[in-house]
């Protein structure tokens, strides 16, 4: 139990190690990303006022954000530790962790974007940016399960 907790924290700290990196403003994926959040129609001052009236509730967003992470990573530690101690290899983690995402994570992705207000010239685009950060999350949570299990 205390490897899947283990596993549960350091999958948080990839988690937000790798939405910063994936999200950031000087990346093809940040730049769609404020453009979904619409900060590509605010000028300059008004984009530091909307930063600036958002710190201070920055710490509640990360705080959530790392809890949903924490749940996820969770999910894969169980997951490979029950694989492990059943006897299986623990490679096949790696076929769960992406079925779970194909199952989960790509519908829930999709049906946000779907069902929100997106702009059609880039909802497949922003559709991919997402999914595809979720998968490589994923995959490096399962790969550090792999290794402590």
């Amino acid at each position: 139990m205390t490897t899947i907790i283990i596993i549960g924290i350091i999958g948080a700290i990839i988690s937000a190690v790798t939405g910063t990196i994936w999200y950031g403003g000087s990346t093809p994926m940040g730049k769609l990303h404020m453009r979904y959040l619409g900060f590509d129609r605010l000028s300059q001052a008004e984009k530091e006022a909307m930063i600036t009236a958002a710190k201070p509730n920055m710490w509640k967003t990360y705080t959530a954000q790392m809890t949903l992470s924490l749940l996820t990573s969770f999910f894969i530690g169980f997951v490979t530790w029950y694989t492990v101690l059943s006897g299986g290899p623990a490679n096949a983690v790696y076929f769960y962790v992406v079925m779970t995402w194909i199952a989960f994570t790509v519908p829930m992705i999709g049906q946000n974007l779907l069902w929100g207000n997106v702009e059609s010239s880039i909802v497949w685009k922003k559709f991919f940016s997402d999914a595809v950060y979720n998968l490589i999350t994923f995959l490096l949570i399962a790969f550090v399960a792999t290794l402590l299990v």
